[in-house]
This record gives structure tokens, sequence and C-alpha cells, in this order.
């Protein structure tokens, strides 16, 4: 039977409390749809990201009813989940929450002793040895139990000063007891020197290099100075090198010893010129490595501007110097020199940006070595040429004096502007070209010094460098630069102040009658002179062909958009830096310091790997077997 209607007001009253009742019974728990930077925020939410505690640990502290006790007396509470930890009633959640809470503890109060504590409880996260499995590397907390594990380490280790990172033997207070830390110094011995002054370079903010590349892993990331070791002759490891390396503190049974009061370890340090990846737990695992941020520190605060004015202006100013060759490691076996030659008033340091590209690539890194070649630039090309000549013949000599090192005699030299000019005298044989340009006479019947003499003879009769076997010419003037015929060029090379064996061969020069000499009356003799166009220099080396045996490649800047044939680089002219016998021709839309354009390095990039497939064809032993593969520490303690 149909019930009658209620009354209007008994059914709003009806309606009412049943919106009340509902809305009482409705659930608490919610959804809202967010955007993809949200969702990341939300899943790297963690000490590291956001100076909080991630999700993970959220959760543990949760299911121990530690939350609040966390909060108030963290120190406490990290005790209390320990005790948990210890009696079997925690695993690898409850260890990783606490190397989160440990680290959010020393960053706010807690200091060294949590800061290592961190580093132990991550350290036994990812490697349980037996007792659990170890994480999943796409469990967001691999990742960040490796950073926790890295800066715990770092800070953990910090010197008293803060300013470096202590490498030794040591005891430390933890929170549940004492590290012991054991140390052998002989690891502290690099290529004949002593490695010094260990600072952690990944807090670095790195400015003046376009790329920052990091190695990825376990271990603290450190720049390392070194000590001044016994200097070859023609050949040096640059004096303020600052090199990679990467701390480890290996743990035995992890699991177990975070358990009791007392903690022992062993400090490893490996140099990343000779290893990449170590053994943990009978398994290879990448040395967190980085080689950019330590490649600025080294830069840090040089007087590059000094260096390279004063390296024109002042002939001599290198003479004091041990090694006008300078690498940034001592020399491996296996590995190609490349060999670096700036152009006029420059330096070393304007390969920096090439040289932290290249390096970055392990087909490179583990392939070629690198050398950088300094000379002061307002010098006579020929001259500078013979200390470049000669700093690569001694190198060779005092490295490797029995001949048994194939890949010495492999060298690349890759020269910037008049850099390339003295790359090209590295490897031509010019006869008596050069000396019939300048004299009329030959050497003997030349009223000279004997000292005099024997340095012309040496500067003017080139010889092609056994060792040189492929050659990179960027921006070269072959037939001279535009910019060095114009009056103010001529001013200021008119200011260059030569160095007193040079002063000493220039006025006896002048002393020579025209039937003796062609350079009679000439009032220059420095770079920016040889380098005008129609100089009997660039006229007379233009014309000398590249010796048989060696392969060359241009690298040519032109600017703007225009015809290549026509253009210029605002020094070099494209007519100018275009020789003929080169194996390849690039052309990079730059100006005339293109030496840090990204195409101009890819392009060196492809010549070094095809210089290594050819030349491994000529070797029985062609360095490293696999390109990539990881130098792995036989190390396993």
């Amino acid at each position: 039977m149909r019930r009658p209607p209620l009354p209007g007001s008994l059914a709003v009253a009806v309606l009412l409390a049943w919106t009340l009742l509902a809305g009482g019974c409705a659930t608490a728990v919610s959804v809202e749809r967010v955007d993809h930077a949200t969702v990341h925020q939300q899943l790297t939410h963690n000490v590291l990201s956001a100076h909080a505690l991630s999700d993970p640990t959220h959760n543990v502290l949760r299911r121990w009813s530690l939350t609040d006790r966390f909060l108030t007396q963290p120190e406490n509470a990290m005790a209390d989940l320990r005790a948990l930890v210890t009696q079997g009633h925690g695993g690898a959640d409850e260890v990783f929450a606490l190397a989160e809470m440990s680290f959010l503890h020393a960053e706010e109060r807690g200091g060294p002793p949590y800061y290592l504590a961190s580093a132990l409880y991550a350290y036994a996260f990812l490697f349980p040895g037996g007792v659990d499995q170890p994480p999943s590397p796409y469990d967001p907390r691999f990742r960040l139990a490796t950073d926790l594990y890295n800066r715990g380490l770092t800070s953990g280790l910090a010197t008293e000063d803060r300013t470096g990172i202590a490498i030794r033997e040591a005891r430390h207070p933890l929170p549940f007891g004492e590290l012991d830390v054991a140390f052998d110094s002989r690891e502290l011995v690099w290529g004949g020197r002593q490695l010094t002054g260990f600072f952690p370079v990944a807090e670095l903010q790195v400015h003046g290099l376009d790329n920052r590349y990091r190695q990825p892993g376990i271990g603290a990331p450190l720049a390392a100075g070194t000590t001044q070791g016994t200097l070859a002759k023609g050949f040096q490891v640059a004096p303020r090198v600052k090199t990679p390396v990467t701390a480890l503190l290996r743990i035995p049974d992890p699991r177990r010893q975070i358990t009791g009061g007392q903690v022992r370890a062993q400090l490893e340090l490996y140099p990343s010129s000779e290893t990449e990846a170590v053994l943990i737990d009978r398994q290879p695992v990448p040395l967190e490595v980085e080689h950019t941020a330590t490649l600025a520190y080294m830069l840090d605060g040089m007087p590059v501007w000094e260096f390279e004015f004063g390296g024109f202006l002042r002939g001599g100013l290198l003479d004091k110097m041990p090694s006008r060759l300078v690498a940034l490691e001592p020399y491996r076996s296996g590995r190609i020199p490349v060999v670096f030659v700036h152009g006029t008033a420059s330096s070393p340091v304007r390969w920096a940006e090439m040289l932290n590209d290249l390096r970055s690539d392990p087909r490179i890194r583990d392939r070629f070595q690198f050398w950088f070649f300094s000379y002061e630039t307002g010098n006579p090309v020929p001259y500078s040429a013979l200390l470049l000549r000669d700093a690569l013949q001694e190198a060779v000599s005092t490295l490797d004096p029995s001949g048994r090192e194939p890949a010495l005699r492999e060298m690349v030299v890759i020269g910037h502007s008049q850099g390339g000019l003295l790359t090209k005298m590295t490897a031509v044989d010019t006869g008596p070209r050069l000396w019939n340009a300048a004299f009329r006479k030959p050497p003997d019947q030349l009223q000279l010094d004997p000292e005099t003499r024997d340095l012309l003879t040496r500067a003017l009769f080139v010889q092609p460098v056994p060792s040189v076997k492929r050659l990179v010419f960027i921006a070269t003037p072959h037939g001279g630069s535009y910019v060095a015929g114009n009056r103010i060029s001529q001013f200021v090379a008119s200011l260059v102040r030569l160095p007193g064996r040079l002063l000493r061969v220039s006025s006896e020069i002048g002393k020579l009658d025209d039937a003796s000499t062609t350079l009679a009356g000439q009032t220059g003799f420095g770079s920016v002179h040889a380098m005008t166009p129609g100089s009997l220099l660039v006229q007379t080396l233009a014309r000398t062909p590249i010796a048989a045996g060696v392969k060359a490649h241009s690298i040519i800047a032109v600017r703007g958009d225009g015809p290549v044939e026509t253009g210029d680089d605002g020094v070099v002219e494209y007519k100018s830096a275009h020789i003929d016998g080169v194996e390849s021709e690039y052309i990079v839309r730059s100006g005339h310091s293109t030496q840090s354009d990204p195409r101009t390095i890819e392009e060196v990039r492809r010549i070094l790997l095809l210089h290594w497939d050819e030349s491994c064809t000529k070797r029985t032993a062609c360095g490293p077997p696999t390109a990539g593969a990881p130098r792995v520490a036989s190390r396993t303690r």
C-alpha cells in the first residue's frame, strides 16, 4: 500500500538528518591528481633534497611508534630503533631509516659522530653481506643510501677546521661506541709523488666550464694535491696539479658490527687515474669521482692573465721552469700522449673546456694521456718550436729509455693558432729551406759565436720528432695572420723583450752584411713578425710538406654564414688556415678561440678515436681491452 507523502516540514527535517548522517560516515581518505613535478618532489623528498625524512623512513617510525619521540628526543628514538635491529626485530628498512635519521641529526646538532653513524648504517643497508638481499637498483633508497654514505663519510672525516678530509689511521666516537679506522700510508704514493691536501669537491659549485661530469658510485670524491716528485727532463706532472681521488671506508660484516659498540673499518684511497671500481662482496662497485669539479678546483685562482700576457711580452718568463711539458698525472703504460700547444698570448688553461669534455669519455680517458706545452709566445717561432721538439724527445727518452713503450711513439700534437705552427714543426723535414730563406751562406761560413751558430742550426734545420704520428691544426695561420700585420700588432710586438740568449743571437745577426743574410736591417724577430703574411717563415713553412708517415687534420674557424673561401675567424683567414695534404678539413662556424666550441671538441674526439684504431693495428698491445670497461681494483680485503 502506498504511503502518503510526508508533510513539507517533516520532509525537510528528514533530508537534513540524512545529510548530517551521511557526512558523519564519509571517509577521511581522498585523492587529488597533481602534476609531474609535484609527483617527483614527493618521491624524492628526503634528508638530502629537503632536509626532512623520506616516506620510507616515516613508515618505519610510525610502525614502531617512534614518530613523536624522534621529534622531541631524536637520539633516544635512534637508540630505540637500533636496539630493535640489535635484537633481530628490524631489518633493511630499519637500517636505512637509521642512516637517514642519523644524517638529519648530524646536520642539526649531532655533528661528526652521527655523520659517521649515517655512513655505517648506509653501508650496512647497501652491502648486507648475506643477512638480507642487497637493495634493488630500482629502489629509490639505493641511490639515497649511497649518497648518505658518501656525504656522511665526507663530513665525518672532516679536518678540525672543516676545510679538508683527514686521510689517516684514527679512532672516532660514534653515538653507540667507537669506530677504529685503519689506513695503509703506502696508498698515498702516486706515480712517485705523495698525495696530500684532500678537499671535498662534491660540495663545489663550478663556474667557467659548460659541462659538469661526475662518475656516480660509492665513496667520498676528493681533489688531492701532490708533493713535488722526481722531475723527468722535458716532462713533469704539473706542480699545482689536483687529481681526483675517492676515499672508501670498507666495513667487514657491517650488519654484525653496527649492533656492537666497536666498529673496525679500513680506509682506502683510490686515484681515478688508476681505479674506477672496487670489489665489495665480490661484486664490482663503481667509485664516485668528480672530474670537472677537481679540474675547476685546480684552475681556481690561477693568475692566467699575468701568465698569458707576461709570457708574450717577457721572452724569458719560463726559463726557470723545470719543464715546459707538463701532465696532470704520471705517465701510465699504454696511454698515447696527446700534446696541447696553445696560441699567442695564451696558456694551457685555454684547453680546459676541451680537456673537460674529452676526459669524460672513458674511450678517451683510458687510451690517451694529456700533456701541455708552455712557451713564451712573443719569442721567435723557430725557437719555440725547437723547445717543443726538444721537450718531446727528452720526455720519451726519459720515460722509456729502452724503447719498450710503443704508445709513447704514437703521439698526437694539437696546436691552436701560433701553436699550430709549432705543431707542424714537429713533423717536417725542412732540409736547408729555412736556413736558406734567412742566410745566404752555410753555417760554417758565417761569422758567428759557436753557441749562436749551434742554436740557429738546430732551430732552422728541422727534423721530424720520431714519436709524433698525428697533427691537428686548429685555426692555424699557415699563411700568416692578417691581424699580425696591422699597426697595433706591430707596435705591441715592438714591446716584446727577448731573453738574453736570443738578444745575443739577434745582435750577432744584426752585424752580418747583406751578402750573409736576408735579415740584415730587420728590426724584429718575434712571433708577430714571423706570422705576418708574406714573412719568410710562413712562406717557407707553407711550402714544406708534412713528413711521410705522419697524418694531419685541419679544423678551421670561419665566422658568420658567408662563403667559407672568403671568410675568416677574426684573426686568421680561411685561405691562410687551409693547406693541402691533410687527412680531413673541418669547418666550424666560430671565432678564433674555437678550441672551446663543442663542435671543435667533437671533431678532436673523432680524430683521437680514429688514431687509436689505426695505431692499434700497428701494435700488438693496444691498452684497455674493452672501451669503457671500468678499471677494478684488485684489493678486496
